[in-house]
């Protein structure tokens, strides 16, 4: 998947796992691991092996994220619990270094990905869910053009806490307009000449233009 800012590509354990570690290792207090349910890894061996038995797998389908410009990859993002059948999926495990964080990129994957699942394969229904405490996916899921369905109280537990789970979707009947605002923001003239945004996705998402309120 190929945008103007980033490359999504399927995660290959050889080519990404080293430049991954050292980008993840630039989070000096581990931070982005503190709401998944594995990591931080002491090594790169110990990050390497649980890659290669988590992120080559069919279900969940891992993705690097990678920075065009330097061809490394700076974050990953996964489809998973796939239901062809009923039409819905969900993206998860995403987990981005600091120089992926509030960039460019890191919105246009989201959206890259988003298209494949609604223009691409044909879903219905495309999901998000994190732990109810982490404020900053619950906002990211918001800004992204997801709506908020609930929580599931103690829906599981992981790294010995409890996890309430909040619920996002996308529908196929909300796409076209999330797809319309997007596809704003990413015009080249919405950027300026350092790239910097001239509006944010918000506000194209909260045009009435876009049939978004």
């Amino acid at each position: 998947m190929e945008g103007r800012w980033c490359v999504v590509e399927p995660f290959d354990l050889h080519r990404h796992g080293g430049q991954l570690f050292d980008a993840y290792a630039e989070d000096a207090e581990d931070r982005i691991w503190t709401y998944l349910p594995y990591g931080p890894f002491a090594s790169l061996a110990d990050f390497q092996a649980w890659a290669a038995a988590t992120c080559r797998g069919d279900d969940p389908r891992f993705h690097a994220i990678v920075e065009p410009a330097t061809g490394r990859a700076l974050g990953v993002a996964s489809y998973l619990r796939i239901v062809p059948a009923a039409g819905v999926i969900e993206v998860g495990h995403i987990n981005y270094a600091p120089r992926l964080q509030r960039t460019a990129m890191a919105t246009e994957a989201m959206f890259l990905m988003m298209r494949r699942v609604f223009d691409e394969l044909g879903y219905r229904r495309y999901e998000w869910k994190c732990d109810a405490l982490n404020v900053a996916s619950c906002r990211a899921a918001e800004r992204l053009g997801f709506t908020f369905e609930g929580v599931f109280r103690q829906a599981t537990i992981y790294k010995g806490r409890n996890r309430d789970t909040a619920w996002y979707a996308i529908v196929d009947s909300d796409w076209p307009a999330i797809r319309s605002a997007y596809e704003a923001w990413l015009a080249p003239e919405n950027f300026d000449a350092a790239g910097d945004q001239r509006t944010g996705l918000s506000a194209h998402l909260l045009n009435p233009v876009s049939g978004r309120i």
